[in-house]
């Protein structure tokens, strides 16, 4: 492979949309005018189109939890929970989408900047209680605190209580509504309360520089700025790749479908071992793509091997923090993207990934029109039990959110299972140095778990195949694949019989016995 082939399978994302605009003669994101700050003699100002999304969800369906973002963790050492607080308190004041709540005048919504708000730090003293009854008591309130839902009417939509479980020993539940963050700004919240902690707990100022505009600032520009032609640029190009009639995916699910929605989920893990990814990003460097385009590919042909369907419609998560300013602020930034694939004509593996490769290029090089945006223009049918434009979703997170680090504390995540989805099914992979560790998100009112553990084990085998025989016909994939299938649908029909069996004998011994 050429060496600017190489350089651009390991292009980023975002790197890859601006190559694809600028070989496009599209107008590149480094054209966009700067934000700038806006007048603050109103504290009303108009919601960012993915805002406004969540606001009509909540208008729906008031009380639902399923966007809540929690960060449980368990804190082991000396801990000046003052320094804490104050911290929290900094963040706060800094940053005034965590000052936000929405309102409606004349029928429009709005977001409202309290011009102050005093952040206090509930600590809950759970040191009478017994270890055991301490560990229950602690996984109890951070599941109930993750699912206890917010008011975007009033505020503040961030809460953080601290449990203290001994006199060196706490856990930090945090919680927030997506409304006001995304994956990106929990690193930016992270970052700062690291650094205000250690400041403040050294009795010093803060160190951090203000942030130069506010997430207000970037709703009102990005109004003002997709229209007109760049808006019909833009709309021209989803529109024909997204015309006509959209298709269902139709997953064989395990339950009927509920009239309207349901967000009760729960998730399943799953692990690609290094070697696996080597050997993909072998594929993706030979073939002048990104990992994320092979993976799209096996997602795609996984749904297709289940459906049958030749058009295949997922989502996927794009950042969208294409300005400088942006990149340091807290706020709900992150773009969905719609991806869709034709895999007629039984290709080849690597025949599909040219398609996936030439589609996801042009995603990006559209990905400034809003997701609400585009489903309000193209108006799909809507259905209360079934998400617009898309029903299942793959993210590729390649970069972690860094951990929490406080000095003289060792802080790890609190394992606590979250029971709400949003979607029927999403599969979420992160790339490590170890390799790449997968989680499913899914409907649990539509899927059973062995469903989903089949398909993740059908996934698996499927990469494996990619991996190592990317020639491989379409056709050549979906017999492995049924084949697979049928073997562990029969040996989980095994396993059942003789569970029935097994406590068939114990029912016979038991009254025998008498």
């Amino acid at each position: 492979m050429s060496d600017l082939s190489q350089r651009i399978a390991g292009l980023s994302p975002e790197k890859l949309k601006l190559l694809a605009q600028r070989l496009q003669k599209k107008e590149s994101v480094f054209s966009q005018p700067q934000i700038v700050r806006q007048s603050r003699e109103s504290n009303f100002f108009p919601l960012s189109f993915a805002q406004q999304r969540l606001w009509f969800l909540d208008q729906l369906q008031p009380g639902n939890s399923a966007y809540n973002i929690s960060q449980p963790m368990r804190l082991v050492g000396c801990l000046n929970v003052a320094a804490l607080e104050e911290s929290f308190h900094e963040v706060v004041r800094r940053h005034e989408v965590l000052r936000t709540t929405f309102t409606v005048v004349d029928g429009q919504p709005l977001q409202v900047i309290a011009p102050s708000l005093r952040f206090t730090l509930p600590v809950v003293n759970l040191q009478e209680l017994s270890q055991e009854q301490r560990d229950a008591e602690v996984l109890r309130l951070a599941s109930e605190e993750a699912q206890q839902p917010f008011d975007l009417t009033k505020g503040p939509l961030l809460r953080v209580t601290l449990l203290q479980l001994a006199a060196a020993e706490y856990a930090l539940l945090l919680t927030m509504h997506h409304i006001v963050t995304d994956g990106w700004a929990i690193g930016v919240l992270i970052h700062e309360i690291a650094t205000l902690y250690q400041a403040f707990s050294d009795g010093k100022a803060s160190p951090l520089s203000e942030v130069s505009i506010q997430y207000a600032d970037f709703a009102v520009w990005q109004r003002q700025w997709l229209q007109g032609e760049r808006l019909e640029t833009q709309l021209a190009y989803w529109q024909r790749q997204l015309g006509g009639k959209l298709p269902v995916l139709e997953l064989p699910s395990d339950r009927s479908r509920s009239p309207i929605g349901t967000f009760s989920g729960a998730r399943e893990a799953l692990v690609l071992p290094k070697t696996l990814s080597e050997k993909l990003k072998t594929l993706n460097q030979r073939q002048g793509i990104t990992l994320f385009m092979i993976l799209l590919a096996a997602f795609q042909t996984l749904l297709h091997c289940y459906t049958d369907q030749e058009d295949i419609v997922v989502g996927t998560d794009i950042a969208n923090r294409n300005q400088a300013e942006t990149k340091e602020l807290i706020g709900f930034f992150v773009n969905q993207l719609v991806l869709r694939t034709d895999l007629s004509g039984n290709p080849t593996f690597l025949e599909l990934l040219e398609r996936v490769r030439e589609m996801t290029l042009e995603a990006y090089a559209h990905q400034d029109l809003p997701f609400d945006k585009l489903v309000d223009v193209l108006n799909p049918k809507r259905e209360l039990n079934r998400t617009p434009l898309f029903q299942a979703k793959i993210v590729l997170e390649n970069t972690q959110t860094p951990s929490l680090q406080l000095p003289g504390l060792t802080i790890t995540s609190l394992k606590v299972e979250n029971k709400t989805v949003q979607f029927d099914f999403l599969l979420e992979l992160n790339e490590t140095e170890q390799g790449l560790f997968g989680v499913w998100e899914y409907n649990t009112d539509v899927f059973e778990r062995d469903t989903i553990v089949r398909l993740s084990n059908n996934f698996a085998t499927l990469i494996n195949k990619i991996a190592t025989h990317p020639e491989s016909k379409l056709s050549e994939l979906k017999t492995i694949f049924h084949k697979l299938d049928k073997q562990q649908h029969l040996a989980r029909e095994e396993s059942y019989k003789n569970t029935i069996q097994h406590k068939l004998i114990n029912v016979k011994r038991r009254t025998k016995s008498r």
